[in-house]
């Protein structure tokens, strides 16, 4: 117990209370105790975006992009995350796994295989979130149908029907380890992506799209009040928001840590703006009504990007695979602990300290 908490604990204690009782005190066993405790780990990794082709460049023509060299980057995580002395029990994979330039030259699928392939090497399941790359090499109905599809991992609560997903969307929900649970969202479940344009959904879609971006071309976020609205973005249904609710409720009440997956990051001060959820304030004002959510990890920015939002959740966007140089590495391992979570970053991917919100500062 250092000086600065006996001196905050000697003045919360009533007059006339012996100072050197407090002196004398044992610190409690908690926080100091707690964080040398690993309770279990699990890796992150975004934006793979791999492609049988020479580098390019990103859409404004300012960053390169590495198509083969991702697949040598996968590897290298995957070689370490085999060998790490405590492995993580799932990886994370935060969408965008093959670029969109396969589907030009109709290799989608040989390239998904590829990468596939090369996931099957890791000794731990991979749970796969969809980005927009992978609406511009597939169809919805085929993702879902595909190897990219990973909610046969999901946990089923029993007697708590309001906690499983509906077949609209691709979300579901797991547990690592006992008392923490993980929401993989869909991001893309409202958008023109993917989606067959002759069905009503599609309208709907591409009516909200239109109504906040006026831009001929839909991709460009130019003159945009909300820049979020661009074609490469999605959002998330009423419906889909009503089902995370629901299994945050159970969470609270179970005493639950929950951490959220979407490939769209939902926190401005994380993110570009362009990259942004749809409506990612619907998103934020579900999560902000209950206490269960520690992190919140996305893809989708390149660039990476954390925040800790005023309600003590930790929105961590990491950097992405593709425009990652060949001398370097973007992947992590996230080490939890009873009281707080610990990014061990890989090259471009900083290391983080994400600490639990505290219900109380001292409990007399």
């Amino acid at each position: 117990m250092n000086w600065h908490h006996q001196a905050v604990l000697s003045s919360a204690r009533p007059p006339g209370e012996n100072y050197l009782e407090i002196m004398d005190a044992k610190p409690e066993p908690g926080p100091l105790g707690e964080s040398s405790e690993l309770l279990f780990s699990f890796g992150v990794i975004a934006d793979i975006q791999y492609a049988d082709l020479e580098d390019g460049y990103n859409f404004q023509g300012s960053r390169r992009r590495y198509y083969r060299h991702s697949l040598l980057h996968l590897q290298g995580a995957i070689e370490h995350w085999d060998k790490e002395s405590s492995p993580p029990s799932c990886v994370l994979q935060l969408g965008d796994i093959i670029d969109g330039y396969n589907a030009q030259y109709q290799a989608s699928e040989k390239s998904l295989e590829l990468i596939m392939n090369t996931f099957q090497r890791l000794k731990v399941p991979v749970h796969h979130t969809w980005g927009n790359h992978e609406f511009y090499n597939f169809s919805r109905d085929y993702l879902t149908n595909s190897k990219l599809n990973t909610k046969f991992l999901e946990d089923q609560i029993a007697h708590h029907p309001e906690t499983v997903p509906s077949g609209n969307y691709y979300a579901y929900h797991f547990v690592p380890f006992p008392k923490f649970r993980f929401i993989l969202l869909d991001a893309y479940d409202m958008s023109v992506l993917g989606v067959d344009p002759s069905s009503p959904k599609y309208q709907q879609c591409l009516k909200i799209l239109r109504e906040h971006n006026p831009n001929a071309e839909l991709n460009s976020p130019q003159g945009l009040a909300e820049p979020q609205f661009v074609q490469f973005n999605g959002g998330f249904s009423q419906e889909q928001l009503n089902w995370l609710n629901e299994v945050l409720t159970f969470s609270d009440r179970n005493q639950e840590k929950v951490v959220i997956v979407s490939h769209l990051p939902i926190y401005p001060e994380a993110s570009d703006s362009v990259c942004l959820a749809w409506n990612y304030r619907d998103a934020l004002a579900v999560i902000w009504s209950h206490k269960c959510v520690v992190c919140f990890f996305a893809g989708h920015t390149h660039d990476g990007g954390y925040s800790e939002d005023p309600f003590g959740v930790h929105h961590v966007n990491i950097e992405g695979v593709i425009e990652t140089a060949p001398d370097s590495q973007a992947f992590g391992t996230v080490h939890v602990y009873p009281d707080k979570m610990v990014l061990k970053g890989r090259g471009r991917v900083p290391d983080r300290i994400m600490n639990y919100k505290k219900e109380k500062a001292f409990h007399f």
